[in-house]
Order: structure tokens, then sequence, then C-alpha cells
């Protein structure tokens, strides 16, 4: 399968597929052809070249163009999935309910069930053209003043706008259950990491029993992303001040709107934090805004924010279960991707991280 990579700073993420990560190319372009020719405008007749995209730690994303028409296909990553992750169903009825009344939500064409057709089932998402803030701001960003500023406080200002939806008004009523919300997340997060860890961490308990006792009382609640971040989402080079598109929508569902902002806070590196609490983000973040700054911002919406130190170390806490669960597929041989040894190191660290901020 010949690749498709474009010459421009909008694709940096695109490359060609790892060998390991190879799909049923002859089956997906047969299924898309049947399935999405009037949706989507795709020409049956043209050729399917495919690229994939590397930014990403988990599930696996691909860019199919035919002639001028891309297409985003993704589906959960080859080998043990924990219970509850990388639902494309969910994200595809997330997708289907936000993109009417949510900008940054793409349109989703299809969703496919059959794991006959690539090993697993998958959805179809429009390609949004714009740039992605990874490892350094874009030059075409970069050309703006205050840019670091400014994109931090549009992610703010779309995290606040998915919080204000009203799930009924959408469809998106049932797509969670919000009464026990973080009592569900204390539980299910503690039990993967006892999933996927086999070396004893008893601090890792210690936080989670301190997280238990500390337990703030849940107000609202609304429509979550779940970890909505700047590498989950897109921005219009000409537009610093709004987030253009908004990924990877699997773990949406209603929740907490502060454990939201709380896992923001848990990736936002500042100078003088004793730990890395965000190996997996290689940004430079000297030159954006404090925590504080960010909680101010959230702030504009009324929110009471008293307790938002707690849901900082819920994330960290959480954050250091997802990193393991990374680490224990590379381990197991089901990934290759060498990144995720470095966690040996940074698991601990943040681990330790949220019990100081719980004191």
């Amino acid at each position: 399968m010949s690749r498709f990579i474009q010459e421009d700073e909008r694709a940096a993420d695109l490359s060609e597929v790892r060998s390991d990560e190879q799909l049923d190319w002859q089956a997906l372009e047969t299924w898309l052809k049947t399935h999405l020719a009037e949706e989507s405008g795709l020409n049956p007749d043209a050729n399917m070249i495919v690229s994939q995209f590397h930014g990403g730690h988990a599930n696996l994303t691909y860019c199919v163009r035919f002639e001028e028409l891309e297409l985003v296909v993704r589906r959960p990553p080859k080998g043990h999935i924990a219970p509850g992750a990388h639902d494309m169903n969910r994200e595809y009825r997330v997708l289907n309910g936000l993109a009417p009344a949510y900008k940054p939500a793409p349109t989703v064409y299809a969703f496919c069930d059959d794991t006959r057709v690539i090993g697993a089932p998958f959805i179809v998402v429009e390609r949004r053209q714009g740039v992605i803030v990874r490892a350094e701001i874009p030059a075409s960003l970069q050309a703006h003043t205050n840019v670091a500023e400014r994109i931090s406080y549009a992610l703010i200002d779309a995290m606040r706008d998915l919080h204000a939806l009203n799930p009924e008004a959408i469809g998106l009523g049932r797509l969670g259950k919000p009464a026990g919300f973080v009592d569900r997340q204390l539980k299910g997060w503690h039990e993967r990491w006892h999933l996927s860890r086999q070396t004893p961490l008893p601090l890792f308990d210690q936080v989670h029993q301190k997280l238990v006792k500390h337990q703030p009382t849940s107000g609202k609640h609304c429509i979550v992303h779940n970890d909505l971040k700047l590498d989950n989402c897109m921005f219009d080079p000409a537009d610093p001040d709004r987030v253009h598109s908004v990924f990877d929508w699997d773990m949406a569902t209603l929740g907490d709107p502060l454990a939201e902002l709380g896992t923001l806070l848990g990736y936002w590196r500042e100078e003088g934090d004793g730990f890395n609490r965000a190996p997996t983000i290689e940004l430079d973040m000297s030159a954006f805004p404090s925590r504080k700054m960010l909680v101010e911002r959230y702030a504009q919406s009324g929110v009471d924010l008293a307790n938002i130190d707690w849901y900082e170390a819920f994330a960290l806490w959480k954050h250091a279960v997802v990193l393991q669960q990374l680490l224990a597929r590379l381990e197991s041989g089901e990934s290759k991707d060498e990144r995720f040894r470095a966690f040996v190191d940074t698991i601990p660290g943040i681990v330790e991280g949220a019990g100081q901020i719980l004191g």
C-alpha cells in the first residue's frame, strides 16, 4: 500500500504505517466504499491511500485518502483492552450527538462493529485541517503574540463550553450515570492498576485511601471528554483563540466537570515541579500560564473550585494507572513502542506527587 504524506506542518503527525500496526487494507477499502460513498462523497472508483497518525499513545488512528477526500479511521490498540477502554461505539454515539451542537466536535460518518474487517470495531470521522501542539508550538501559531497564553485559554474556554451543554437536549442524556461518577472512577482505576501492575508499589494504595477519605461531594454533572488537553486539540493557524477540533472521545461520559479540569491540571507542568507529571508530553511549558491562572479562567463560569486540589491529585493518581497500562502492553509484547519504557521511573514520582498535594 502506498503511503500518503503531505509536505506541510499540518501533517507533522502523518507518516507510513508502522509494520506491526498494518491492517487488512483491502477489506477496509471495500467496507468504506460500500458504506460511505453517499454520506462522505467518496468516489468508489478511487484508490485508497493510507498513512498513520503517530502522535497518540493508545488508539490506532489512520488517514485514508480517496483522491481529494480524506477520512480518519480509528480503532482500539492491539492486544488486551482494559474493561470500558477504547470504546469506539461510545465515541460514535458521542460525536453523533455533539457535532451539531459543539463546533470542536468533528462529523462522524460511520461505526463498524464487524471485527472481521480490520480486527476490531472502528469509526470513520471527517479529517479536519489544522495544527496540533505537541512537542512544540507550530510555526504558524508562533507568528501570533502571546500565543502560549491564548491557546491555553482557548482550551479552557472549549472545556467550559462543553460543560455548559445540556446532555438531554442533544440526545446524550443516557451517555453515563452521573450519580456516583467519582466513586466509580476511584474503584475502577484502582482495579485497573492491580490488573496491569506486577511489582508492588504500596504508596499507590496509600494515596487511594487518602483520596477516598477526603473525597469532596460532587456538584454539577455534565458531558466530560475525560482527557481534554492540548494535544487532543487542533487549532486553525489563523485563530489561536479558539479550538478548531477536539479528538479522542472514546472515554466521554456524564460526570463531574471538576474531574475534567483536574485532569488538565495534572498534565500541566510548571517550573518548580518536583516530578515529571506528564512524561508523554514533550512541550516546553515555561511560557504557558500557571495552573492557578487556568483555574481562574475556568472560574469565570461560576463553578465552585474550592476542592480543585483534590481533583488534581486524583488526576495524577489516575494518570499513573494510564502509564502503567501502557508499560504493561510493552512488557507483554502487545506493543513495540519503546517510548513506554521510561514510565518505569516516572510512575512512582507521579504517585508521590499526588500524595503530596493531598497532604
